[in-house]
């Protein structure tokens, strides 16, 4: 962090400078050792990549940028990528950590995980202007802890503990909510005695562990219900089949996508739980460990719904350089949804006579964030 002093002589806001990735020198392909008389490939995952929601929640901060200018504030990183937040800030958006550093009247836009109640009744004690980029699938999860809880449940929710998106549901229902993690939460948790229990959960879990919670969970308590549909987004769960489909014929998996993004870190964790011999996230092609590569004939590759195509492309090109040049796609779904910008943003394009639609003028999506 960086102070710079004002023409007063004192501090002023402290802001983070990039620090340039420092280049390394890699090993030649020729120090790579490689089976004998096996064709080396990649095994490309279909589909992977933007979601619908994370593809709306970047479109919002950069459509919001184009019609309000800068500076527009965003709580929390918009999605959870590391190359998409650098980019918008660069394009002037600020990423604050809590809605209290957003000065009073400004324009504020909520990440794609969502907020509690208590965040939106924040920001109107502070005039700000709000665009609420939340999901549509998260606020779905939101209405059902609200309708249960109005019901009389008690209600257990399924997630990581401190991830955004769980604070946000949490925060709609406070007292009617048990937080279980995964199975050994299970196992251990102790459930008031309402008589009435559903279960819902965080949208970016592994299916295969939410379930053998779930599991566990209606064994200690039958009268537990069911959500009257699937939680765990469409996206989370395309991308988790098609590494499940590559994973058994990988020598090595690889998945873009950050460290804080849930649904990427799960892709390491279901390749390596169906037959992948190795698997490692990266955010970027640079930290590829090129020692990986020894004795690997086939690599798969996926990235996670917060991930721009740019960035897989990048990884392709560094698996061609030693030698991985054939890439086979292994496709297990179509995906085509679309949603809306959020109502807030809509409603001023409108006014100003601006398209509002999500996508500009057919573009393509992949070298706007590059």
């Amino acid at each position: 962090m960086i102070a710079p002093a004002s023409p007063s002589g004192t501090t002023g806001t402290s802001v983070t400078l990039p620090v340039p990735a420092m280049p390394r020198v890699r090993k030649d392909p020729s120090e790579i050792r490689s089976p004998e008389g096996v064709e080396k490939k990649v095994l490309l995952a279909a589909p992977r990549g933007y979601c619908a929601g994370v593809d709306r929640a970047v479109i919002t901060v950069e459509k919001a940028l184009e019609h309000y200018g800068s500076p527009v504030y965003v709580r929390k990183e918009i999605v959870h990528n590391r190359h998409v937040v650098d980019t918008l800030s660069a394009q002037g958006a600020i990423f604050v950590d809590e809605t209290d550093e957003v000065p009073e009247g400004e324009r504020v836009v909520f990440s794609a995980h969502g907020v509690s109640p208590a965040v939106h009744s924040e920001a109107a004690e502070r005039n700000l202007a709000t665009i609420d980029a939340t999901c549509p699938l998260v606020t779905k999860v939101h209405k059902e802890a609200v309708r249960f809880a109005r019901d009389g449940y008690t209600i257990i929710l399924v997630g990581h503990a401190g991830h955004e998106e769980v604070e946000g549901t949490m925060g709609e229902a406070p007292e009617a909510i048990v937080l279980v993690q995964n199975p050994e939460e299970a196992r251990t948790v102790e459930i008031p005695e309402t008589g009435k229990l559903v279960w819902i959960s965080q949208t970016t879990l592994s299916v295969d562990e939410t379930m053998q919670t779930v599991d566990i969970l209606k064994e200690r308590f039958p009268a537990l219900t069911s959500p009257p549909s699937d939680d765990i987004c469409y996206a989370t769960q395309n991308r988790q089949v098609a590494v499940k489909k590559l994973a058994p014929g990988a020598d090595l998996v690889l998945v873009v996508g950050s460290a804080n993004s849930s649904n990427s870190v799960r892709l390491v964790e279901v390749a390596l739980e169906h037959g992948a011999k190795a698997a490692h996230r990266v955010d970027f092609a640079r930290e590829v460990d090129e020692e990986w590569f020894h004795d690997v004939a086939t690599v798969g590759v996926t990235s996670g719904a917060s991930v721009p195509e740019s960035l897989v492309q990048d990884l392709l090109k560094l698996l061609a350089d030693y030698g991985f040049t054939t890439v086979e796609e292994v496709k297990t779904a179509e995906e085509d949804l679309m949603f809306s910008l959020p109502r807030e943003l809509r409603s001023d394009l409108k006014k100003a006579g601006l398209k509002t639609s999500n996508k500009k003028d057919g573009a393509d999506r992949d070298h706007e964030l590059r």
